[in-house]
């Protein structure tokens, strides 16, 4: 695998006249001519990992050693220098690269700048072989091939191009390089045991790993991982070895619980030994590892709460059940439980006692018991459950007798980071508050809670302080465009408690739209919009609560200034492999290296999907899923990351799956786009149709036009994602999409409905019913609503925060079909419930302006809609607003049926602009004749309504619209 200090070794003069020789090349003047016979070398690129800086179209880079000319890789166009670089598995002596074009006379003949570059092992800078030197490609002469001698000791080639006389980028048709394998060691483990051989829960397990270095060369010293079922147990260290040699390793795994447990050893996982063949390090031992259990009960609880996701108010009622999982029954007594619900501070905020009585037989779980309530306040908690040892417990077994499970009160979705807003930081250095206003284009407008920080002096800065420990960063922010659009690039600086620590990279390549709300595009003129974008950085340090964390404009970072909104902190570590013996990992980062780890996976019944090691994947086109259900699982998405390629546009990246593969699960990765406007059809990251079953869970987006389409998707659960910064919906189910859960994700400036269910019918299915939509935030979409319901029934609708839209709608429920087939609402109810909407609503279309909740009948039937505990809070112009859609100057359908309970609005207010005639109403049945629109229509009933601090609580100067208050 790789030491560390390795030279290039050049080649003996005596041997490069030979080398020239055998190339019939003329052999340079300073060279002897002394003959030495050379090695037999072969092609040592081919079906190698392959890796570009860019690439054209379809013009990948594994087109360069398919052994197929006829393919070839092409690099973005005047995306100079262009790099292609080609692993070739182990150290080799190399003798010349070889680089092949079409031999087709349609190539026409051309001459490209190239250089050689190599380094000895996989890490590392690259250093020059061979200078940078033109060479004419002709395809009349020569077969359309150039060869290039080269005399060096090397584990990876690259070549670089700077011009093409004959196309914008670099291409190669076929890459060769012609050489032999170098002498180098290479590390096998041969054997694996552990003692006692028949261990029990109270044995300490001792591992035993051989090592044996089958290879040519001695190895340096390095060491061997070991795993028990898939998690890390030990390391041992291992001496030097010469060829040949073996070494036996222990560690001391202790003592573990009953269960059969896989055993791997992993020799130099790490990769600092460069070998012959780095595909063999890891051993997974014949036969599993079987501790037996002790002769013990075992008591285990298990706490559940009524309502399971309750707000703020409510009374929470909290039961245990105890099981015992051990080999005998508990004893006879009485079996304490202490319930503590402890905050966000680790304070206690309430403790729950109550007991289980009697013997519990082994295997067995006596009844739930009710320890009491408590009424809910929001924020975050965790519930403490301490059962007392049993007498027939064994100490091996009492550490489970404490459990923890976190418990969350409060609208939306509940994300493991914390947010700052940077205007209640510390400002410093000239930092300015911007805002608060109520404009698009605008750094407060667009910013939440229509305010921001900016940082426009060198030395300017706004100071956090955190609340837990972090080692990540997140921040919105933005920077201005370049004056011809496009976006710039610029640097920001992180400080912690005063020390410079790193910076973090920042773009506006994928913000800064420009034109009216319905398609804005990315020349500059005067109506900017969609100004904000986000960053991201791993801070290669843990950061404890209570510490400094302060973003600052330095001389060096060049940017005219830096609007700040607000940052998220989070402390992460990668997730390991679930099971290394039913997971397969890719070969490398390129999008084909996952596609082939995908097919192995549905090609081998014994294989349960495809494990994502920590990476930046390369990825150009779709993954395709078919043919049996596949668990595609990554580290964590801060971890495994796909990314579209740099110096494109548009690229259409992804997943898709068919129903062959239902029941497929894709968690833990995150998918970055290049996409700088909307483009309808393509740009979805799950792009779905006629499956079910699925699970998406733990999943970041950006800088794409969708996360989710789901076209006739049934029973997919959609959880704990992270939507940012698309151009179309974050997740849209439609066409008979039945029975799905989408809880717990929080979208952020999505470019249409964050959330939405749009009952159309327009490729044959219907029945869009039974979704749960929950545990949602919808925050800064810059355009259309927060969420969305477009006909149907029966669907939930629970639990939300939406907040700062200033083009739409907070909440769409909507009759319109859009000239699709579009389904009814009702029968059967369509609920929501438990919502916040904060600072929501705006205009559109012109000067039409919508409101927090917008009820909108018109192409279907508006029926069977229940709305209930709702706060609206300062609506951009107005908190509910009922209107109704005319064709030839009649309506069309009425809202009926509707009946709204516990809502509450407040401050709604005149604008103050363009709009004011249209704002500051509670409720508004509107009466004005907007395009294609007329009077309300229909009928709405509230109970219990609460209007405060409203420029006008309701307003209802109709004939055809009636509003009920019992």
């Amino acid at each position: 695998m790789r030491p560390k200090h390795v030279r290039l070794r050049l080649v003996a003069a005596t041997a490069v006249v030979s080398l020239f020789a055998a190339l019939g090349l003329a052999t340079p003047a300073s060279a002897s001519s002394k003959p030495v016979a050379p090695a037999a070398d072969t092609n040592l690129a081919a079906g190698k990992p392959i890796t570009a800086s860019s690439h054209v179209y379809d013009f990948v880079e594994t087109n360069a050693n398919d052994n197929n000319v006829g393919t070839y890789w092409e690099s973005a166009g005047g995306a100079y220098p262009a790099t292609l670089s080609v692993d070739l598995g182990a150290k080799a002596n190399i003798s010349s690269v070889v680089v092949k074009l079409n031999p087709d006379p349609i190539w026409g003949t051309r001459t490209q700048t190239i250089e050689v570059l190599g380094r000895p092992a996989h890490t590392g800078n690259f250093t020059s072989l061979v200078g940078a030197t033109s060479y004419t490609f002709n395809p009349n002469s020569g077969a359309n091939t150039v060869t290039i001698p080269v005399s060096a000791t090397v584990a990876d080639v690259q070549l670089k191009f700077t011009s093409n006389s004959g196309a914008p980028g670099g291409q190669v048709g076929e890459l060769q390089v012609m050489g032999s394998a170098a002498p180098a060691p290479d590390l096998t483990i041969s054997d694996m045991s552990w003692t006692p051989s028949s261990p029990v829960e109270t044995d300490s397990v001792s591992l035993k790993a051989t090592v044996k270095n089958t290879g040519t060369a001695a190895s340096d010293a390095t060491n061997v991982n070991f795993y028990l079922s898939g998690q890390k147990v030990g390391t041992a260290s291992v001496g030097a070895l010469a060829a040949g040699a073996s070494s036996a390793v222990t560690v001391s795994a202790g003592t573990r619980t009953a269960g059969t447990y896989q055993l791997v050893g992993k020799v130099d996982e790490a990769d600092t030994v460069l070998e012959l063949n780095e595909t063999n390090n890891s051993y997974t031992n014949p036969t599993s590892l079987v501790v037996a259990p002790v002769s013990s009960s075992d008591l285990v609880a298990s706490v559940s709460w009524s309502p399971s996701n309750p707000s703020s108010g409510n009374n929470v009622s909290f039961n245990v059940a105890v099981k015992n999982q051990g080999t005998i029954a508990s004893g006879s007594g009485s079996h304490g439980i202490t319930l503590t619900l402890l905050d966000a501070n680790n304070a206690v905020v309430k403790t729950l006692t109550g007991s289980v009585s009697g013997t519990i037989a082994a295997g067995a779980t006596a009844p739930a018991v009710n320890l009491g309530s408590w009424t809910a306040a929001n924020g975050k908690y965790t519930v403490k459950v301490v059962l007392a040892n049993d007498p027939n417990e064994l100490p091996v077994k009492q550490a489970n007798n404490t459990s923890t499970t976190p418990f969350f009160v409060g609208r939306g979705a509940n994300m493991p980071y914390d947010s700052y807003e940077a205007e209640d930081g510390v400002l410093a250095g000239g930092a300015t508050v911007v805002g608060p206003n109520r404009t698009i284009g605008d750094l407060g407008g667009e910013a939440s809670g229509r305010r921001a920080v900016k940082l426009a002096s060198t030395g300017s800065s706004v100071e956090f302080t955190t609340k837990a420990s972090t080692n990540t960063l997140v921040t919105r922010f933005a920077i201005p465009d370049a004056s011809g659009g496009g976006g710039i690039n610029s640097t920001l600086g992180i400080y912690v408690d005063g020390t410079f620590l790193k910076t973090i990279d920042l773009t506006s390549h994928y913000a800064w739209l420009y034109g009216n709300e319905t398609g804005p595009g990315n020349s500059p003129d005067s109506t900017p919009r969609h100004i904000y974008d986000e960053a991201h950085v791993l801070l290669g340090t843990t950061v404890a609560a209570g510490h400094k964390i302060r973003l600052q404009k330095d001389a060096a970072n060049s940017a005219a200034y830096y609007s700040i909104d607000f940052i998220n902190t989070e402390q992460v570590s990668p997730i390991a492999n679930p099971d290394p013996s039913k997971y397969t990992v890719p070969a490398g980062f390129a999008q084909q290296d996952v596609q082939n780890a995908l097919d192995k996976a549905r090609q081998d019944p014994t294989l349960t999907g495809v494990y994502l090691p920590a990476g930046t994947y390369q990825t150009s086109g779709k993954l395709q899923v078919y043919g049996k259900a596949i668990k595609m699982v990554g580290a964590g998405p801060w971890y495994t990351q796909f990314q579209a390629p740099t110096g494109q546009e548009n690229t259409d990246i992804g997943i898709r799956a068919d129903s062959t593969a239902n029941g497929s699960t894709f968690s833990g990765f995150a998918y970055f786009g290049n996409y700088t406007s909307r483009i309808d059809g393509p740009g979805k990251v799950f792009d779905l149709q006629n499956v079910a079953n699925d699970t998406i869970d733990n999943i970041w987006v950006e800088h794409m036009v969708c996360m989710y389409w789901g076209n006739n998707t049934d029973h997919m659960t959609i959880t704990n994602s992270r939507i940012r910064d698309t151009f179309a919906d974050g997740i849209n189910m439609t066409n008979g999409s039945s029975d799905n859960l989408v809880s717990n994700d929080e979208a952020r400036s999505t470019g249409d409905d964050s959330f939405a269910l749009f009952a159309a019918t327009d490729s044959g299915s219907s029945g869009e019913k039974n979704n749960v939509l929950q545990n949602l935030t919808a925050i800064l979409p810059w355009r259309a609503a927060g969420l969305a319901v477009y006909g149907g029934q029966d669907n939930t609708v629970k639990n939300i925060y939406i907040a700062d839209t200033l083009t739409y709608s907070g909440i769409t429920i909507s009759s319109l079909d859009f000239g699709y087939p579009m389904e009814d609402f009702g029968p059967d109810q369509t609920t929501f419930s438990n919502i916040s909407i904060v600072r929501a609503g705006g205009h559109f279309w012109g000067a039409q302006t919508f409101p927090a909740i917008w009820m909108f009948s018109a192409s279907k039937q508006f029926r069977a809609i229940r709305v209930t505990d709702v706060d609206i809070v300062d609506p951009t112009y107005s908190g509910i607003m009922f209107q109704t859609n005319y064709v030839g100057g009649q309506p069309q359908n009425p809202v009926t049926d509707t009946v709204l309970t516990n809502v509450t609005i407040s401050g709604a207010h005149k604008s103050g602009d363009a709009y004011d005639a249209k704002s500051g109403f509670g409720i508004w049945a509107n009466e004005l004749p907007e395009p294609g629109q007329g009077p309300a229509v229909g009928s709405a009933t509230f109970n219990n309504l609460k209007l405060s601090d409203n420029a006008v609580d309701i307003r209802n100067t109709t004939t055809t619209f009636t509003i009920n208050r019992p």
